[in-house]
């Protein structure tokens, strides 16, 4: 603990140094004096310190090697690269990546670099290290294929260029790199190709499956091909493969976001007919359909059925999206019957939006049902509790909530 309070000292006071001014002969002057170990540790050390300002990192990076004799290798080299990456200095990154490859060095992170990378640098960085020494994975591939697919328009010419340098190099390719092609060409709405791979796919060994057919299906609702895009689950069942969970949730999330709710959920009554199970992403998906075409009453019978119905049961923040819409629209009682849901399936219920309702147009009675909303096992939260909540909350809800209790409590005889 000793020597690593001492080292933390000593990077401090080399760091205090490099900030204080522009890099300069004076500077270096000054780092001389300071006596530091030459240890990757503690070169990194002062990098880390020094993030906020990458040239300056650069500049003592290099001044570690030239005046204290100091051997980079890979591993500082690479700790060096991923920064000016992650900072966005392309031009230094590819001077130091040419310097430290005419010295024998290889990049020995490019998972972690590639990830900060324009994709047009990852994949140059790819073709790069596939002719060196040191050949990236399969997985190294697939990763690159799928920052490319992340895109909202794809650039094919470098899907194809990583696809070529690995195919050449490896000799083969492997369904999940056929995945990723067919991925990013059906995101552009290029089916034709996107047909021609999954044959090629099929000549390779592999057999389409759900996630094959799911980017289909996600393809054609992007292009609003939506009637062809449920037309996939029958040629999938006519071709022997069951659409599972995720082509029918791919299906229906699409439906959802483009408005098409009823569509949507007509799909996810046949999903439930061949008994999948929906999960909570689902139906908050559906829930925003309905909410983004002002049907909040159909939003809300809809949590209503699934809650009793379906399961698995929904998150505490769609409860919470669905009573805020009720109560811009004053459905009150709709709004308590959620409030009851939440307390049966254990959550801490959301009160916000019903208290600032009910303090405007709110009558007695209604201040008395939230109170017993607010009740555990039939018992009002006494006046003790909630000053002793005020303690640590100044929240207006819980202002206005103690305001009702005792509101409620002075007007008890009139009950």
């Amino acid at each position: 603990m000793s020597k690593s309070i001492g080292k933390n000292d000593v990077s401090n006071d080399v760091v205090e140094v490099i900030l204080a001014s522009d890099w300069s002969d004076e500077v270096g002057s000054k780092l001389k004096k300071i006596d530091f170990p030459l240890s990757e540790d503690f070169l990194f050390e002062v990098i880390r310190k020094l993030r906020e300002e990458p040239l300056k990192a650069l500049k003592f990076f290099e001044w570690f090697a030239d005046c204290k004799k100091y051997k980079h290798d890979s591993v500082t080299y690479s700790g060096m690269a991923t920064i000016l990456a992650r900072c966005g200095l392309i031009d230094e990154f590819w001077d130091l990546v040419t310097r430290m490859r005419s010295e024998g060095y290889e990049i020995d992170s490019y998972a972690k670099i590639s990830k900060s990378l324009r994709n047009e640098d990852a994949v140059k960085l790819f073709e790069i290290m596939m002719d060196g020494p040191c050949k990236l994975s399969e997985p190294d591939c697939v990763l690159l294929l799928k920052k490319l697919a992340l895109d909202s328009d794809p650039d094919i010419s470098l899907v194809n260029r990583v696809v070529n340098k690995y195919f050449k190099v490896r000799n083969n390719l492997t369904k999940a790199i056929y995945d990723n092609v067919h991925r990013s060409l059906c995101k552009v709405g290029r089916f034709d190709e996107a047909k021609k791979i999954v044959e090629d796919m099929k000549n390779a060994g592999y057999k389409p499956d759900s996630t094959t057919y799911s980017q289909e299906v996600f393809g054609l609702c992007n292009m609003r091909r939506f009637e062809d895009a449920s037309m996939v689950l029958k040629r999938m069942e006519e071709e022997g493969c069951i659409p599972d969970i995720i082509t029918w949730t791919v299906l229906i999330q699409c439906y959802g976001a483009a408005g098409l709710v009823d569509q949507a959920l007509s799909f996810f009554a046949q999903m439930l007919e061949k008994n999948f199970k929906p999960n909570a992403d689902l139906y908050l998906v559906l829930l925003n359909g309905f909410l983004s075409h002002n049907r909040v009453l159909d939003a809300y019978k809809f949590l209503v059925e699934v809650f009793y119905k379906v399961g698995p049961k929904p998150w505490q923040a769609t409860y919470k999206l669905v009573i805020d819409k009720l109560m811009e629209d004053g459905k009150l009682e709709e709004a308590f019957n959620l409030l009851d849901m939440m307390k049966e399936q254990g959550y801490s219920i959301y009160v916000k939006s019903v208290v600032e309702y009910i303090s405007k147009f709110g009558t007695l009675e209604d201040e008395k049902k939230l109170l017993g909303a607010l009740s555990m096992n039939g018992v009002p939260p006494s006046t003790s509790a909630y000053e002793q909540q005020q303690q640590h909350s100044t929240d207006s809800v819980s202002v206005l909530v103690g305001f009702f209790q005792l509101l409620l409590a002075a007007a008890a005889c009139s009950w």
